[in-house]
């Protein structure tokens, strides 16, 4: 079975640019979304996945993601996806003995910058940067399923 376990935070500062290892452009879009599952189209650089992830509001989900050929997620995305899209950039900085995801979103989503690690376990220590804020890992609205439904820009200040 899959297993993910990750922690989402929100941040202080743009200070992780300065130790940016990589990045990649990210368009995806839902096929299905239910109480108990999304089912998620990805398209990251010249990569494309399909991923079914448990609704589970908790920091340790079920999570099953498949390779698929580029041109079929290019398809789904344009015909079968809901609207809007999610459209990010993702940069990855190594921090310690982990490995930060920064979320930098576009489009609806405009503004919004948020920080993953994924862990081996719910309890496994690990050293927080000093640009990592507030902790929204228990937040449905930060999901990226409920980013499509209720974008970043609708939010009330």
């Amino acid at each position: 079975m899959g297993i993910e376990i990750e922690r989402k935070f929100l941040l202080k500062n743009d200070s992780w640019k300065q130790d940016v290892s990589s990045s990649a452009v990210i368009k995806q879009g839902y096929l299905a979304g239910s109480d108990k599952s999304s089912v998620r189209i990805r398209i990251e650089g010249d990569k494309a996945n399909i991923n079914i992830k448990s609704m589970t509001l908790a920091i340790t989900r079920q999570e099953y993601e498949y390779s698929i050929p580029l041109d079929d997620a290019e398809k789904l995305l344009q015909d079968l996806c809901e609207q809007p899209q999610i459209e990010k950039t993702r940069y990855i900085v190594e921090h310690k003995e982990h490995k930060w995801e920064i979320d930098v979103f576009s489009g609806d989503n405009e503004g919004l910058v948020v920080a993953e690690i994924e862990l081996q376990s719910e309890d496994e220590t690990f050293s927080v940067p000093e640009w990592i804020g507030d902790e929204v890992s228990d937040q449905v609205k930060y999901y990226n399923v409920n980013l499509i439904k209720y974008p970043f820009s609708s939010w009330s200040p």
